[in-house]
């Protein structure tokens, strides 16, 4: 259960971040704005670093999948535009991707 509290609030600390970097240069937003962009950014890396796993690698691919349903959210609660069919399946294809990584079976 801590893993996905870790990846979601991972995913919510990138998007913020990235979201800040996207708002000055896009939307003419002050410079400002990055500074709280960067802290969010340096927060997704630590909590991301604080997932139990042994490899890196893996819990990075299986978060690509939480960070795009979370992206898909974004897009739907932060800007305002409601995702359409293609938007949903591309995240559950995602999604089912990660879970695959996430729950294989290691020997």
């Amino acid at each position: 259960m801590m893993t996905y509290g870790l990846y979601a609030l991972a995913a919510l600390a990138e998007i913020a971040g990235c979201f800040a970097f996207w708002a000055w240069l896009r939307l003419a937003k002050p410079i400002w704005w990055l500074a709280p962009g960067l802290v969010s950014l340096a927060l997704f890396a630590w909590l991301l670093a604080l997932v139990p796993s042994d490899a890196a690698g893996r819990t990075f691919a299986a978060y690509g999948g939480v960070y795009i349903v979370a992206s898909i959210l974004w897009l739907w609660l932060i800007e305002g535009r409601l995702p359409d069919r293609w938007d949903l399946s591309g995240a559950a294809v995602c999604l089912a991707g990660a879970a695959i990584i996430l729950f294989g079976p290691r020997n």
